[in-house]
């Protein structure tokens, strides 16, 4: 049987229109309630965010992630800001301490290595208001050598915990880390409460270091144990791209080496919940064991870590007065909610706008806030080359339950 030329045409026609009639299901890429950005940032590249009771927020550039954030003494690059509008940041507590005298790297040691100033901030990679409305911030005294692409050893006195009173602007307490607690290839992370603080150093020294902040005595915790390290393997997929990290330049890539980075307290102060930038679980342990300094503190402190499931590929975690844990989710465009009580992991918010979920706070007003970074583009992450577009975003979203900021006294 011939069919014409015309027939063939109108079944074409029809099944053209039959298929344009049909609705296919598709992703609807939004879930959770009204996403809002509370910040712009068009200048040095962030990762992390503290907001006081007052509403006053602050943010810290770590040189150790992006050389651009390297102070090199005539740059006035600046390690940590006061948001001060939508899209401007003042360098904070001051210029003076945002610019070490030569920059950030010593150049007359024989090999580059972070500058030891205990009054000058190195290579900051978190800032935290603690329940005293008190800024807290973490300098790893690390720093990536513009010129050779290599994130640089720290020397006593760099890596230390900075107290500033928000009343008066200043100083009111450093804390140095001896080089048995913080190696000099160590990169201090984050960090909650008496403080404890992750090790997430890609060189393979991941733990928990404890500080008593009233006597300034630290030691360390489970040290290279599985559960504080990246599991083997692991591939996370950002926007679509499979993410594989660059040991270097002129050095082949490779899976996550990020051992122990996220870090929140449970809503009581018992607990502390971490996990591994290269790993999708997440864990805990009671805070005595991690306090603890008998002999068998640290047998007790790896005997008594739970595992709490699957949590996605995250970074940034933060804890909330419903004793909820947020959890960047950067895998699912997300911020996940885990809750102890009865162990689920939710979704709180999704927007395709969401990339990567680097840091988060809790305000007494009942706001997440947390920052997107696009850190899986920087040249850390395979092809190797910075395909960031600014501005990078603060954004920030209502807590569910009426929740709000945990006081721990």
């Amino acid at each position: 049987m011939k069919i014409s030329q015309r027939a063939i045409a109108a079944l074409t026609c029809c099944i053209s229109t039959a298929a344009e009639a049909q609705t296919i299901l598709s992703d609807p890429g939004v879930t959770g309630p009204p996403l809002e950005i509370a910040h712009l940032y068009y200048d040095q590249w962030p990762t992390g965010i503290t907001v006081s009771s007052t509403g006053r927020k602050f943010s810290n550039y770590p040189a150790g992630l992006d050389p651009g954030n390297t102070n090199n003494g005539t740059n006035n690059a600046y390690a940590v800001a006061e948001l001060t509008g939508m899209d401007t940041e003042i360098p904070y507590p001051s210029v003076e301490m945002n610019n070490p005298p030569g920059g950030a790297i010593n150049r007359t040691t024989g090999s580059p290595s972070g500058a030891n100033y205990q009054d000058h901030f190195i290579g900051v990679q978190s800032v935290v208001i603690d329940a005293l409305d008190r800024l807290w911030v973490l300098d790893t005294g690390r720093a990536i050598d513009p010129l050779s692409g290599v994130q640089v050893l720290s020397t006593y006195g760099g890596p230390k915990l900075v107290g500033i009173d928000l009343t008066t602007n200043t100083v009111f307490q450093t804390i140095l880390f001896p080089q048995d607690i913080a190696f000099p290839d160590s990169f201090l992370n984050d960090w909650k409460g008496v403080a404890y603080i992750t090790d997430s150093s890609t060189e393979g020294r991941n733990g928990i270091i404890v500080v008593d902040l009233g006597t300034a005595a630290s030691h360390r915790h489970l040290d290279l144990v599985q559960q504080v390290r990246p599991d083997t393997q692991m591939v996370p997929f950002i926007w679509g791209e499979p993410i594989y990290f660059m040991a270097g330049p002129d050095r082949p890539f490779m899976y996550s080496p990020v051992g122990s980075d996220g870090i929140a307290l449970s809503a009581d102060g018992e607990e502390l919940f971490f996990g591994s930038l290269g790993s999708r679980y997440l864990y805990s342990v009671p805070t005595a064991l991690l306090r603890s300094r008998s002999a068998t503190s640290e047998l007790m402190a790896q005997q008594a870590i739970r595992n709490r499931g699957q949590k996605g590929m995250s970074d940034g975690f933060e804890t909330d007065s419903n004793g909820y844990i947020y959890i960047g989710n950067s895998e699912q465009n997300a911020v996940n909610l885990y809750n102890a009580a009865n162990g689920t992991v939710n979704v709180l918010v999704r927007d395709p706008r969401i990339n990567w979920v680097d840091t988060m706070s809790v305000t007494v007003d009942g706001y997440l806030y947390f920052s997107c970074n696009q850190l899986h583009l920087t040249p850390a992450i395979y092809p190797g080359t910075d395909r960031r577009t600014k501005p990078w975003v603060l954004f920030k979203v209502r807590l569910p339950d009426g929740g709000g900021k945990v006081i721990l006294t």
